[in-house]
């Protein structure tokens, strides 16, 4: 691949910034005055197929669903302030043909955070979502799954995979974190106290909005009910402090990803690259770093491609997880490179 084409595959959108954020503090809604419980937001948005896990002192929300005679398990692990709701357009084709479970991660969703004795939200760090995912797949007695993981969801999915080589059938990482980055200015605004100590009472949902529309390529795809949900699980009970406790812990340049060259699973690597959130470069050292690892870029695409082409993304996870199929369907139009 020459350098040109290269620098173009992973060029950087521009971010937002002070302005976008000043902006969106400004619009009208609402101010987060008050907390949603986790009954509302069950009501509003728990599935037919919604299950509750109790796990880690808190009830897990997820689904498992698909074929009765399943050609395998696969995991979905959403990203950071999503949901398992970000899902939904992928489900019909996987469905079809494996069992897929998906979950709220905590502090997202349904799920809400986990707590500790006293009541108060947890810390969640790597360690802490080492031993939370690591509980929830030995409770259901997942043996073998391939995991599915988007921003966040894909780091948790690669650290599981480097853990538990011998419980991974296939990895995808869409977009996933793990390398050093500057993190998007909506994350970033928990990083000051004065945020970290009025966002529990006071957190314009403009901010919420603006963040939602920016994980977009094109932000105009968003639907009203999306802004509404996202907004919503951003309002649950704990979620704010729980958050605000999270994202100072939330850097990348500590984490070990020494161990992608351990993987030997096929890895399928998705990626928007209008992604504002995490760098398309990320994308190219993912592909580097694992080992014959595949790689598709989405030019029109952004943060959570899965969500904002979901025809489109759901048909290329199908062809990977049918290997008789990948090799015709993914040849075209993925770059592939096995260097260390």
């Amino acid at each position: 691949m020459d350098t040109a084409t290269t620098g173009e595959l992973f060029a950087s959108p521009p971010r937002a910034n002070l302005l976008n954020v000043a902006r969106a503090m400004l619009r009208p809604g609402r101010i987060g005055l008050r907390s949603i419980g986790r009954d509302v937001l069950i009501a509003r948005y728990a599935k037919p197929q919604s299950r509750y896990l109790p796990l880690m002192g808190t009830r897990v929300h997820y689904t498992d669903e698909g074929a009765a005679n399943s050609e395998g398990t696969l995991l979905l692990i959403h990203g950071f302030g999503a949901s398992l709701h970000t899902w939904d357009g992928v489900l019909p084709q996987l469905t079809r043909r494996y069992r897929v479970i998906r979950l709220d991660l905590p502090p997202f969703g349904i799920t809400g955070p986990l707590r500790d004795a006293q009541g108060r939200p947890r810390t969640m760090e790597l360690p802490l979502y080492r031993d939370f995912i690591d509980a929830f797949v030995d409770t259901l007695g997942l043996s073998k799954l391939t995991l599915i993981g988007n921003s966040l969801g894909g780091m948790v999915s690669w650290d599981f995979a480097v853990r538990h080589p011998g419980r991974v059938e296939k990895l995808v990482l869409i977009d996933s974190a793990g390398f050093p980055m500057k993190l998007p200015i909506y994350i970033d605004l928990f990083n000051h106290i004065g945020v970290r100590m009025t966002s529990p009472w006071m957190l314009p949902e403009g901010i919420i909005r603006a963040a939602t529309r920016d994980v977009y390529g094109d932000p105009s795809r968003v639907s009203e009910p999306t802004l509404r949900r996202y907004a919503d699980f951003f309002y649950a009970d704990g979620a704010r402090q729980a958050i605000g406790k999270m994202v100072p812990k939330f850097r990348f340049d500590d984490v070990d990803t020494s161990g992608l060259a351990s993987i030997r699973v096929p890895t399928l690597i998705l990626w928007g690259q209008r992604d504002r959130w995490i760098p398309p470069a990320h994308a190219g050292e993912f592909a580097r770093r694992i080992p014959g690892a595949t790689l598709r870029m989405y030019p029109a695409l952004g943060h959570i491609p899965m969500e904002e082409d979901p025809v489109r993304v759901g048909t290329d996870l199908c062809a990977f997880l049918d290997q008789g199929r990948a090799s015709t369907r993914l040849s075209e139009t993925t770059f592939q490179e096995n260097r260390p």
